[in-house]
């Protein structure tokens, strides 16, 4: 995609050729452009709205219905903040007293949209001039260009003294090939600059990448870690006055068109205590390990470790949380395949799931060395117990 094709996808006849290409979206790619250009669309114009088509059909786990009207890009949707992420955020922005925002890395603008959303006047940055242009395109289809503008250039020049908060979202792949940055010194803009924004602008809010060593968390920011039904998706630093605690985590459980939010919150420095298996295990959420909010979960269940090293939970009885899954186990093994496989086989087990945490084995390989014949199905976690390497198998807890 170049400025002269997003040019002619904004033209009558762009749009009809996107109307139609949304029509053939998800099929032969090949038949697609063949009945396109069956209909008249010039070659180029039909390739802009195929692409288009097929990136918004992507797009509709993380912006809904409104990625219809959206132009995007591969990077900028890999990147780009869920809507349900994205609108927490800038209601906590606005509850805050965040009235003027500077967007720095806006990229396609999910983020700066939200914001507008929420009443906040938002002044977008981005560096690729085919984002910037596509991120006004955004504002504008769903209406929001008078809140939220974009201007093509480097973040580290803009004025925040402009604005009474900043959010920023450095590009975490590298231009061209599209490769994942994990180093956040490669970050873009750097991360010096990242960092500092906090002491130019009190109500700062980086997002980074999950994985974010906890060593390179700012002095008294908030760290939180964001999941949606089970995946781990972003994570966020609230920094000078819009951080409340320490270590947050954050889940959204979505259920048709209702979407919960669940939020678990400490010191991130706890450690859980450490005792034997017990009847139930429990299965943290990545956001909560991540977040280093595993004991104040044990704290809540009233349950253990069997390793310190390892994020599984142990309890006496069944308690229903949002922030784990629950198993309960019927029995507890050193680990041995000749032994597993025949008690197995005794059971008639013929379908498992296979968990693992501080386990060298694969499951896909021991799956197939089992050589599972049966009815019946059954949970396998691989772990290890004060150390040793252990099987637990059991059945998940509705």
């Amino acid at each position: 995609m170049d400025l002269d094709q997003l040019a002619a996808l904004r033209t009558p006849e762009g749009s009809a050729a996107l109307t139609a290409a949304a029509g053939l979206a998800g099929g032969d790619p090949l038949a697609a452009a063949s009945a396109l250009r069956a209909a008249g669309v010039p070659p180029t114009l039909a390739a802009a709205a195929l692409t288009q088509a097929e990136l918004r059909h992507r797009a509709v786990g993380k912006f809904g219905p409104a990625a219809a009207g959206m132009f995007l890009t591969r990077p900028g949707l890999e990147q780009a903040t869920r809507r349900v992420v994205a609108d927490r955020r800038a209601a906590r922005l606005h509850a805050a007293g965040v009235r003027t925002l500077a967007d720095l890395g806006c990229g396609l603008g999910a983020d700066a949209l939200a914001a507008a959303r929420a009443g906040i006047r938002v002044y977008g940055v981005e560096a690729d001039p085919v984002t910037a242009a596509m991120a006004a395109a955004n504002a504008d289809a769903a209406g929001l260009a008078d809140l939220f503008t974009v201007e093509c250039g480097d973040a580290t020049a803009f004025d925040v003294s402009r604005v009474d908060g900043v959010f920023c979202d450095p590009a975490r792949r590298t231009t061209g090939t599209g490769r994942r940055i994990f180093d956040p010194r490669a970050y873009s803009p750097p991360w010096d600059f990242v960092t500092g924004l906090a002491e130019r602008v009190p109500r700062t809010v980086v997002k980074v990448a999950p994985g974010l060593d906890h060593a390179l968390i700012p002095a008294g920011a908030e760290a939180e870690w964001v999941g949606v039904d089970g995946d781990l998706v972003e994570a966020a630093l609230w920094c000078g006055d819009l951080a409340e605690v320490p270590r947050r985590a954050t889940l959204y459980r979505q259920r048709g068109v209702e979407t919960r939010r669940h939020q678990l919150s400490g010191s991130g420095a706890d450690e859980a205590p450490v005792g034997p298996p017990r009847r139930y295990l429990y299965d943290p959420d990545p956001a909560v390990v991540r977040a280093h909010l595993v004991a104040e979960l044990a704290t809540e269940l009233d349950a253990t470790l069997g390793d310190p090293s390892i994020a599984y939970l142990y309890a006496d009885q069944p308690i229903r949380t949002p922030y784990a899954r629950c198993l309960e186990i019927t029995d507890v093994l050193p680990f041995s395949l000749k032994r597993l496989r025949a008690l197995l086989r005794d059971r008639r087990v013929g379908r498992v799931e296979i968990l693992k945490r501080g386990s060298a084995l694969t499951p896909e390989q021991l799956r197939r060395d089992l050589r599972l014949a049966g009815d019946e199905a059954a949970s396998l976690v691989l772990t290890r117990v004060a150390g040793a390497p252990t099987v637990l198998i059991g059945r998940p807890v509705d």
